[in-house]
């Protein structure tokens, strides 16, 4: 009997031990891969690494297609993006640190900070031979650089050919002799160069160079150990192609990253910009989302205060402003985020309670394949927020 009971119990082990060994349906795509790869398949879409998740876990890391579609490079949990404008909100909270030291004033004007933006003027009118200028109501203030609200230009005209050829200081210097396109506080304009001047106020108050800020304060306590201005050689092998429509907008066709200079290794050419100059992966990115989505805390270890966090996700744009922007972060009634200018994005979906990581590298899709980000939240909503009403 006592034979007979062992043998099997080694048997019900073995079958346990096998089970546990055995692959997970091989061949079988998750719910987010299955909703993508139609786009795949008609080459509307390169490629994309997913990733869902809660305040606290990760609920789905997906890859569909490819990183480089000519070698039939797949995607993989570890491909590098240039993730472009959602730079801004890590710049944003950067500064916010600095805000939560009383080291940095919100209201406070820039100039108090950067003595160049003193007697900046503002266009009132503009002719082809005449253009006018008139003094602000009030100088540019620190909100209002961080919201879009400061009347500044997307660029400078010095910033050619690409966005990331000059040193920071340089940079805002240009924007400071460049006259302000309407009142401060007045409108909603998007601009590069009202980051890379909140950013430039982070390095003089701090007395750090932006690019060593942002890592020692914000990537390594975050584990953010692939978000960087420049790849290594190494990480760049891991950087996913860009790709655009082909002429007939029914195939893909790779380009390379025209508003950055290459090697992008090349400290000595490349410098970082702060509204759009890093790359990253979708695992870094959601640590950063789930640190907002903790009121700044991640793992135990607090970033910034609530009360930054909050401002930073709340309308910062003025009330007759339809906009919603907060500090690097655009704001809607379900959540917050951020894309980049290749198409990825980043979201705080608040309503559903999960945080959804969108990594691809696309300027513009042929066929249908604009739908592909859609069809990824449709997905990642029906397969992890089924009870969350509409």
């Amino acid at each position: 009997m006592k034979n007979k009971f062992s043998r099997r119990l080694f048997i019900a082990s073995s079958l346990l031990a096998l089970l546990a060994s055995a692959p997970l349906r091989a061949g079988e795509p998750s719910k987010i891969a299955a909703a993508l790869q139609p786009f795949v398949d008609s080459h509307s879409l390169a490629g994309a690494v997913t990733l869902i998740a809660t305040s606290n876990k990760v609920l789905d890391v997906s890859c569909v297609g490819y990183a480089d579609v000519a070698a039939k490079k797949p995607m993989k949990p570890d491909s590098l993006f240039w993730i472009a404008s959602q730079s801004k909100a890590m710049t944003a909270a950067a500064v916010m640190m600095l805000v939560d030291e009383g080291k940095i004033v919100l209201d406070d004007p820039v100039e108090k900070y950067l003595p160049e933006f003193k007697g900046q003027m503002f266009v009132e009118t503009q002719t082809v031979d005449r253009v006018i200028l008139k003094k602000p109501a009030h100088p540019i203030t620190v909100r209002e650089v961080l919201s879009h609200t400061s009347g500044m230009a997307f660029s400078s005209r010095v910033e050619q050919p690409t966005l990331d050829g000059l040193p920071l200081r340089e940079a805002v210097r240009s924007y400071a002799l460049t006259p302000l396109q309407y009142e401060p506080g007045t409108k909603y304009q998007y601009s590069n160069a009202s980051i890379n001047t909140a950013a430039r106020i982070l390095e003089v108050v701090s007395g750090m160079s932006y690019e060593d800020f942002m890592q020692k304060r914000l990537f390594d306590p975050l584990g953010m150990k692939d978000t960087t201005f420049w790849p290594t050689e190494r990480q760049a092998k891991r950087v996913a192609k860009s790709y655009k429509p082909d002429t007939a907008k029914k195939d893909l066709v790779e380009f390379p990253i025209s508003q950055l200079h290459y090697p992008l290794s090349d400290h000595a050419v490349r410098f970082p910009m702060p509204a759009g100059g890093l790359f990253s992966t979708a695992q870094d990115v959601v640590r950063f989302c789930q640190m907002l989505m903790n009121g700044g805390e991640f793992n135990g270890v607090r970033v910034l205060s609530t009360n930054a966090v909050s401002v930073m996700t709340s309308k910062q744009t003025p009330d007759a402003v339809n906009t919603g922007y907060g500090f690097g972060l655009s704001i809607s009634p379900d959540g917050f985020g951020h894309g980049g200018a290749h198409a990825t994005n980043m979201e705080v979906d608040r309503k559903h309670g999960i945080i959804t990581i969108w990594m691809v590298q696309h300027a513009g899709f042929p066929n249908d394949g604009g739908k592909s980000h859609g069809a990824f939240k449709q997905a990642a909503i029906a397969t992890f927020a089924p009870d969350t009403k509409p």
